[in-house]
């Protein structure tokens, strides 16, 4: 037991390690030997613990998007029993605008890092793809939700999945100084517009 909870922490170390310097330095910029020196291990350890940069990279994003290293998939958190349990759309909305936030303030970075280095990084682009379609499997699952409720119309996933782009979120509190509660604001009010339009909350 000991002995896996201090593998845990050095895998955690090292995921955190690696987001700070990848934020810092971008993805080339975060070479595996700064990254095991800020995390206190040997550069083998980290290719032991993840293989490459870009499983690191994944690793990192997982995380951030949690905001926890527990393994448990973010779409069987307690948020989304509450999700399901809401009695109307907006209230539902408004329960996944709260996580989207949070999970958009500590990952966007990291992620949109991934779709600009994919444009020439055949590992990155692999990882761009897959995290693309991580969040249409989110808004999906949002749809699917919603759709208990009150059907929303039929291109919802695809409003969902551009809302939830992490450029948004990144143009509205970097670039236009929102903070992140404004911007869950609007992701709940913008959803509800698009999923059901002409209809009040």
């Amino acid at each position: 037991m000991q002995r896996a909870e201090r593998a845990r922490r050095t895998r955690r170390r090292i995921i955190d390690a690696a987001t700070a310097l990848f934020l810092e330095r971008g993805y080339a910029g975060a070479k595996m030997r700064a990254i095991a020196a800020a995390a206190g291990v040997a550069v083998p350890t980290v290719e032991l613990g993840f293989g490459t940069k870009a499983t690191l990279l994944k690793a990192a994003i997982d995380v951030a998007i949690a905001g926890d290293d527990e393994p448990v998939p973010v779409l069987d958190r307690a948020w989304a029993e509450a999700a399901r349990r809401a009695a109307h759309p907006a209230e539902l909305l408004e329960i996944a605008a709260e996580v989207i936030t949070a999970a958009q303030s500590r990952s966007a970075g990291l992620v949109l890092a991934v779709f600009e280095g994919g444009r020439t990084d055949p590992d990155l682009a692999a990882l761009a793809t897959q995290l693309a379609d991580q969040r249409a499997g989110t808004a999906r699952w949002l749809v699917d939700a919603l759709a208990a409720i009150a059907p929303p119309h039929a291109e919802a996933v695809d409003d969902l999945w551009l809302l939830m782009d992490p450029a948004i979120y990144d143009r509205l509190v970097r670039h236009r100084g929102w903070t992140p509660q404004r911007y869950g604001r609007w992701f709940a009010r913008s959803a509800h517009d698009l999923l059901y339009p002409g209809r009040n909350p």
